[in-house]
């Protein structure tokens, strides 16, 4: 399986965060930009900044709650002209840290309902903050973009031809 690897990572260390949780911003420069606009198969990212929330549920749990902003450039797939669009997300993750120690226990009214796909399981407390917002931008880009007030209009079928079922009806009537 053939793998692109992301544009950019922030990792942070989620053993080392403390009990009134943490803020951290990211806010990628030209080149980053130009690397995630490559990645996402976008023409340009002109901004891409998130806030993100981090905060410390039990030993094991972990709130990732971020804010995220970005505009990007993409070409029309009628008339080719550049399509600005504004992107804004709320991304959050329920992470559970499936390796803590065993002097840490869990009690059960820690424990927050589990949200319909559960929290994501993660194995080491260093954990890619750029990861989520990296999915969850990709998905939000318009997969056909459109300049404002432009239509696809087909063109008109200049040699009609006779429809495969006419010709099967055809068949059928000279039996």
């Amino acid at each position: 399986m053939f793998m692109i690897p992301p544009p950019f990572s922030r990792t942070y260390d989620l053993a080392d965060l403390s009990d009134a949780g943490d803020e951290v911003v990211i806010a990628l420069d030209a080149e980053q930009r130009a690397r995630l606009a490559e990645w996402a198969g976008v023409d340009a990212v002109d901004t891409f900044e998130a806030r993100v929330s981090l905060r410390r549920r039990s030993a094991g749990r972990f709130d990732y709650d971020a804010a995220l902003a970005a505009e990007i450039v993409q070409t029309c797939v009628v008339s080719l002209q550049p399509v600005r669009s504004h992107l804004t997300l709320d991304v959050s993750r329920a992470l559970h840290l499936s390796k803590f120690p065993a002097s840490a226990k869990i009690a059960p009214h820690e424990l927050a309902p589990a949200s319909d796909e559960g929290p994501e399981e993660i194995e080491d407390s260093h954990y890619d903050l750029a990861a989520p917002l990296l999915e969850e931008f990709a998905l939000a880009i318009d997969p056909y973009p459109r300049a404002s007030g432009v239509a696809f209009e087909a063109p008109a079928d200049k040699d009609a031809t006779e429809s495969p079922f006419a010709v099967l009806k055809g068949l059928k009537d000279r039996q």
